[in-house]
């Protein structure tokens, strides 16, 4: 078993505090606008950053991927939550306590039974769309926030942007002000320098500047008063009924996440070569998230922004992550009433720039220059997921990933093989429409599992060939079974159908290059009887085909 925060060595021990210090500037001013995006207050953003953070990097296998709350996940707490509970109210952060919890218990679920691959059906259309739904519904709260107009953040997209519309006569200037330099300064930032914590920087500036100026006296918001002290364990304690209509939306979460999280998790150990363990990251993230529900938190997941900027940093191990909760554990005992001033248009203006990228835009450009039907699911999935609501986004997520499916296993690949006659060549290439593969002889390969979506579409194909090539000269037909995995029920009477037609036209059949577990499975459903197997192709040709004079 992995031992924890593998990789951490006296070697490299000030790089990775360097890193660690580096990721707690990142990390504040990031978590305080997530808490204030799922309409919490600013200490369930901190408190993520403490014990759900040593959970994670002393249990998971990844030694990079930084685990954290990010905004896809926090609007998707308030869409969520906020047809339960007013946002604001005692009762809104319970729920979002419990639906921690219970995504948590999931993610353990998935990690016990081994059930990480469901995730595997939110395909990159389909994450991009739902991501970038959120990400957009996000923008427009931000924007207000920096122009300085309240809005309700409770509301749907709609909603939202009615309120910013209706609201721009209150518009303020200091605010614009602000954000206008807040935008700039971490555009730029990113783009000439980027191993700078920008976003500390604003935070920093932009509170200096209320503080030393007043802005707050003249209309500008700000975050107002951070209760100090550490984490406090709680349970939250909520009717059953209420923990029922939080497990859609913990679906939903768990879901993401675990695509998302795996993904990286992956490609982080591939680039940098140690070994990876998906079940266990997955019991990482939920022994995360039930801490976070514990002690006041929200749902935690992985953060690909941190997770590259420790890369770039030279980060190696999860050491930062315990630097970051140190850091955030003193913030809080000693340092929430430097807090109080931080103006609420330059959080607006740093998530608003951190959240550029999950609208998706370069995503869905290549998407249309690929394949315009998955941009089509990609687009299905952004526009419900932003004119309906998070849960019927994922829900329809799923539906479109079925579709796309059972498009693909509804039009497998079926071909007649063609033969040159040299008994040395490979009988791989296709024949054309209308002849035999062998005097007499057609040999047929279906490049996929034969099972519901595809058992018609074979044996239609495999009857056009007879019919084209003539019924009378074919008396053979070979199914080369070499990339059949697996026969399902559905599949096994479409070929049973199909060994009944060809009786009918007095043509054999006959099975080639079949698989061990695939022969046995044909047995057990009654297709395998008087029927010949041959090892490969030309075996089979060989003995159909009759010798020539």
């Amino acid at each position: 078993m992995q031992r924890p925060l593998a990789g951490l060595t006296k070697h490299n021990f000030v790089t990775e505090l360097t890193a660690g210090v580096t990721l707690l500037a990142i990390a504040i001013p990031l978590n305080i606008g997530y808490a204030q995006i799922a309409g919490l207050p600013p200490t369930a953003g901190l408190y993520a950053l403490v014990v759900p953070t040593i959970i994670y990097a002393l249990v998971v296998s990844s030694r990079q991927v930084v685990a954290s709350p990010d905004a896809a996940a926090a609007a998707l707490v308030a869409s969520s939550i906020g047809g339960l509970a007013a946002a604001g109210s005692a009762n809104y952060a319970t729920l979002a306590l419990a639906q921690a919890i219970i995504c948590g218990v999931m993610f353990v679920l998935l990690a016990v039974f081994k059930l990480g691959f469901l995730a595997n059906f939110l395909s990159k259309p389909i994450l991009v769309g739902f991501v970038g739904g959120l990400a957009l519904d996000i923008m427009v709260s931000q924007v207000a926030k920096m122009l300085g107009v309240s809005i309700d953040s409770s509301e749907e997209f709609v909603g939202k942007i009615e309120g910013l519309i209706s609201g721009l006569s209150t518009i303020n200037g200091w605010a614009v002000l602000i954000s206008a330099c807040s935008v700039a300064v971490l555009l730029l930032g990113r783009t000439f320098l980027r191993s700078v914590p920008w976003a500390l920087i604003v935070l920093i500036g932009a509170t200096l500047t209320v503080v030393l100026t007043g802005l707050d006296q003249r209309g500008v918001d700000v975050l107002g008063e951070v209760p100090a002290g550490p984490p406090v364990l709680t349970w939250p304690m909520i009717d059953w009924t209420l923990w029922l209509a939080l497990v859609p939306s913990a679906v939903a979460l768990t879901l993401v996440t675990t695509a998302e999280g795996l993904l990286i998790s992956r490609s982080y150990s591939e680039k940098r070569e140690y070994p990876f363990r998906a079940n266990r990251d997955l019991f990482a993230f939920g022994a995360a998230n039930i801490a976070a529900g514990a002690q006041g938190s929200f749902a935690v997941g992985s953060s690909t922004s941190r997770t590259a900027a420790m890369d770039q940093s030279g980060s190696r191990t999860q050491f930062p992550a315990l630097v970051l909760a140190a850091g955030t554990l003193l913030l809080l005992l000693f340092g929430t009433a430097l807090l109080a001033d931080i103006p609420s248009p330059a959080i607006g203006a740093i998530v608003g720039v951190a959240i550029i990228p999950l609208l998706g835009i370069r995503e869905f450009a290549d998407l249309w220059r690929k394949d315009r039907f998955e941009f089509l699911i990609g687009a299905t999935c952004f526009l419900v997921t932003l004119f309906v609501g998070s849960i019927a986004g994922i829900a329809v997520a799923f539906m479109l990933a079925l579709i796309n499916l059972a498009k693909r296993a509804s039009r497998p690949a079926i071909d007649v093989l063609e033969s040159s006659g040299d008994p040395g060549e490979s009988l791989l290439e296709d024949a054309p429409a209308g002849t035999v593969t062998a005097p007499g002889v057609i040999v047929i390969r279906l490049a996929a599992p034969l099972f519901f979506a595809n058992g018609a579409v074979f044996t239609t194909a495999a009857k056009d060939a007879v019919r084209s090539a003539g019924a009378q000269s074919v008396h053979h037909l070979v199914i080369d079974m070499e990339a059949v995995t697996d026969v399902d029920v559905t599949g096994a009477e479409a070929l049973a159908a199909l060994q009944h037609w060809l009786e009918e036209q007095s043509v054999s059949l006959s099975f080639s290059r079949v698989r061990s577990n695939t022969m046995a499975r044909l047995t057990e459903l009654g297709l395998l009887t008087t029927e010949a197997v041959y090892a490969t192709n030309r075996e089979a040709i060989a003995h159909l085909t009759p010798p020539t004079p």
